[in-house]
């Protein structure tokens, strides 16, 4: 690994620790967390308070790629907000936090926000 890739991936962490210090989830409005790679993206519902992951889903998931493969990445990470939103209402959750993860709000983090929104969550 690269100085460059060591010091962008420290940054990240260093962004991500100054948004978690105000953004966190409780039972009756859990953490959005979010995880993306150049490749693929996960997506958790986190409950702070007890230290339980209420949903996940990723876009490895062989259900998923077989759905929605063919599409972009962005467009899967649009799917995979509306996706997370709809597990989501299912299990009473109607309400959370964003936690963008120290991404940048563009692109894949910001279609799978809106998605996620689409599909009835409220943040």
């Amino acid at each position: 690994m690269t100085a460059i890739a060591k010091k962008r991936i420290q940054s990240r962490i260093a962004r991500h620790a100054r948004v978690r210090k105000s953004v966190v989830g409780t039972a009756e409005c859990p953490r959005l967390a979010v995880r993306r790679s150049l490749s693929h993206m996960v997506a958790q519902i986190i409950d702070d308070a007890n230290n339980k992951s209420l949903v996940q889903v990723a876009t490895t998931a062989k259900e998923f790629q077989g759905k929605f493969g063919e599409m972009t990445k962005s467009e899967q990470a649009k799917q995979l907000g509306l996706q997370i939103a709809e597990i989501a209402k299912s299990k009473g959750i109607e309400s959370v936090v964003f936690d963008r993860g120290g991404y940048i709000y563009h692109g894949r983090v910001q279609a799978l926000a809106e998605g996620a929104r689409e599909g009835g969550l409220k943040f």
